[in-house]
C-alpha cells in the first residue's frame, strides 16, 4: 500500500497539485479518481512502458477533448482543470492535436495490447467514454471522426457546452450555459458522465455538386477563413471515387441541422464580426446579444422590406424530398413567404429552441407526420418567414412552419435566382455562389448512419427505442435499407478522419 501511496504522490508532484488540500484527504480523492476515470500512459500510447504498480480497472475511463479557444477564456481554464485531475495525456487540446490522430494512436495500441491478452486494455476499450468540450462545431468534428472510424463498439460521447448556441449539449441534457471550470464543477460533470445513458443519434451526409462554371467560382466562401467545424465539408479530389468529370463536388455531414436563407446570413455576419474582433466575443451573453443586434441590421426582423419576395426560398430553389428509402422524389411546395429553411435532426436550434414543436395527434394523422426522434432516420424540414416568426418558439407551443419529414432532401438552384445564398451546418455558415450560366447547383442530404451519444436521464432528445419516450409508435425498420452501401460511394464517409489508417499487420476483427 505504501508503494501505491508513493505512486499517487508522484502523480501529485507531476501535476503540481496541493498535497495539503483542506478539501479532504487528497490521497483518498485522487485514489478514487484513479479508480473511476484514470487511463495509464501505456494504454494511451505504445511509447510508454507499464509502471511497476498494479492498475485497477477504472469504472468509467474517459478521454477528454477540449477546444482551448472555445468560450473565450474558459476553454484554456477547463483544459488546465481536467489535466490537474486526470492523466494529462488523456486530456487532448484540439488546437494541438486532431481527434483522429489521437484516436488512431489509441486504438492501434489497444488492439496490440488485446492481442497480448492485456485485461486492462480489454476492459478500458469496453467501458471507454469520450467527452468533448467546445461549441457545436467542435462537438460535430469529434462525432464525425468517431463515425468514420467504424468501430464495432464506438465509444459514446458526452458534449460539454462551451460555445454560443450549445444545441448538441442542450438536446442531450448537458445544459446550454458554459460550465464552471473549477475542480468541483469538473468532478461533478465527470460523475454525470459516469451515470449517463447511451442513446443513438442519426447523422446526415450533405453532398453539393455542380458543373465547373465557365466563368466565376462556385467554391463555398467562409467568413474570412474556413470555420473549424467545416473541415469535413470540402471539395473532393480528382482521384476520389465519387468525383464526376467536369463537376465540382463538395461533401460533409451534420448532426443537428442544415439551414439556408436569412438565418444563415445573420450567422455569417456574426462569424465575420467575431473573426475580425475576437476580443469582443469572450462572453456568452455578449455573443448572444451581438447575434440579436446583427439580426436587426441584416433585416431579419424586417424581412419583407429588406428582402423582397423574389429572394424567398421558393424563388431561390426547388426542393424535393424522398419519404422512403428507394422511393420517388416528390416536389415540396414552399410557401412564398418563407425566407429560411431548417432541416432539423435534434430538438434544439438557435440556443435551445424547438422549431418542430409537438404536433397534436390530429396533425400527425392528417399530414402523415411522426413524432420527432433523434434515431428514426427522418429529418424534420421547417420554414420561417422572419425573426418575428422565430420568436414564436419562445411560446410553450410555438413552432415554425412544418413543411415535411424525409429520408432524403434535394435543393436545386438554377440560373437567375440570385448571385449567392447563405447556408450553414450546425451553426457554422458560408456564402454559396450560384451559377451565372444554365448549370444547376444541387445540394442533397441523406441519412448516413448513427453514433452513440451520452445523455442525462430526462433529457430533451427522444429515442424511438426508449420506452420512457412519450410517443413510442414509430417502427424501427424504416432506415434499414438506407445504408451507405446502397446509396453510393460518395456517402460512405464524412471525411473527418482522413488520417485514420489501420496498418495491414493489425488484426481488424475487433474494429469492424
Amino acid at each position: 500500500m505504501s508503494g501505491k501511496r508513493e505512486h499517487i504522490k508522484q502523480i501529485f508532484r507531476k501535476h503540481k497539485l496541493n498535497l495539503n488540500s483542506s478539501m479532504g484527504d487528497p490521497i483518498f480523492e485522487t485514489n478514487r479518481l484513479l479508480k473511476e476515470f484514470w487511463i495509464p500512459d501505456y494504454i494511451l500510447n505504445h511509447d510508454f512502458e507499464p509502471e511497476d504498480c498494479s492498475y485497477e480497472i477504472p469504472d468509467s475511463p474517459v478521454i477528454v477533448f477540449v477546444n482551448s479557444k472555445s468560450g473565450g477564456q474558459l476553454g484554456g481554464s477547463l483544459l488546465e482543470t481536467y489535466r490537474s485531475l486526470l492523466n494529462q495525456n488523456q486530456v487532448v487540446d484540439l488546437l494541438e492535436q486532431a481527434p483522429d490522430e489521437f484516436l488512431r494512436t489509441l486504438y492501434l495500441n489497444l488492439e496490440k495490447l488485446k492481442q497480448k491478452e492485456d485485461d486492462l486494455a480489454i476492459k478500458i476499450q469496453e467501458k471507454l467514454r469520450l467527452v468533448v468540450a467546445g461549441g457545436d462545431g467542435t462537438a460535430g468534428w469529434l462525432l464525425g471522426v468517431v463515425c468514420d472510424l467504424k468501430l464495432s463498439h464506438a465509444p459514446p460521447i458526452a458534449t460539454m457546452p462551451l460555445g454560443t448556441g450549445n444545441n448538441l449539449p442542450f438536446a442531450f441534457g448537458w445544459g446550454k450555459k458554459n460550465p464552471g471550470t473549477d475542480k468541483e464543477s469538473v468532478k461533478a460533470f465527470l460523475y454525470q458522465v459516469m451515470k449517463a445513458k447511451e442513446m443513438k443519434i442519426d447523422n446526415w451526409h450533405i453532398l453539393m455538386r455542380m458543373k465547373i462554371p465557365a466563368e466565376g467560382n462556385c467554391d463555398p466562401i467562409a467568413p474570412l477563413e474556413l470555420p473549424h467545424s467545416l473541415h469535413a465539408f470540402h471539395r473532393i479530389s480528382s482521384t476520389d471515387s465519387s468525383n464526376m468529370e467536369g463537376h465540382l463536388t463538395f461533401r460533409g455531414g451534420f448532426w443537428n441541422y442544415f439551414s439556408m436563407g436569412m438565418d444563415a446570413q445573420v450567422s455569417y455576419a456574426f462569424h465575420s464580426e467575431r473573426k475580425l474582433n475576437p476580443e469582443k466575443f469572450k462572453n456568452q451573453l455578449v455573443n448572444q446579444s451581438t447575434y440579436a443586434k446583427l439580426g436587426c441590421t441584416q433585416g431579419w426582423f424586417m424581412a419583407s422590406l429588406f428582402h423582397p419576395a423574389d429572394k424567398n426560398i421558393a424563388q431561390l430553389t426547388k426542393v424535393k424530398i424522398m419519404k422512403k428509402p428507394g422511393g420517388q422524389w416528390e416536389e415540396l411546395t414552399i410557401p412564398s413567404s418563407i425566407r429560411s429553411i431548417v432541416c432539423l435532426n435534434l430538438p434544439s436550434f438557435s440556443g435551445g429552441l424547438n422549431p418542430w414543436g409537438t404536433p397534436n395527434k390530429n396533425k400527425l394523422r392528417d399530414r402523415d407526420l411522426t413524432p420527432p426522434y433523434v434515431d428514426d432516420g427522418l429529418i424534420e424540414v421547417v420554414g420561417f418567414r422572419n425573426a418575428w416568426h422565430g420568436l414564436v418558439l419562445l411560446a410553450p407551443d410555438g413552432h415554425g412552419t412544418r413543411l415535411a419529414q424525409a429520408k432524403r432532401i434535394r435543393f436545386e438552384f438554377h440560373k437567375g435566382a440570385a448571385e449567392h445564398t447563405f447556408m450553414r451546418i450546425d451553426g457554422e455558415p458560408w456564402k454559396q455562389p450560384l451559377p451565372v450560366d444554365d448549370n444547376a447547383v444541387v445540394v442533397e442530404i441523406s441519412h448516413h448512419g448513427q453514433v452513440n451519444m451520452l445523455a442525462t436521464h430526462g433529457c430533451r432528445a427522444r429515442s424511438m427505442h426508449d420506452p420512457s419516450s412519450v410517443h413510442n409508435s414509430v417502427t424501427g425498420d424504416d432506415n434499414k435499407d438506407d445504408s451507405p452501401a446502397t446509396i453510393g460511394e460518395e456517402w460512405r464517409k464524412f471525411g473527418a478522419a482522413s488520417t485514420f489508417r489501420i496498418p495491414d499487420e493489425v488484426d481488424l476483427s475487433h474494429l469492424s
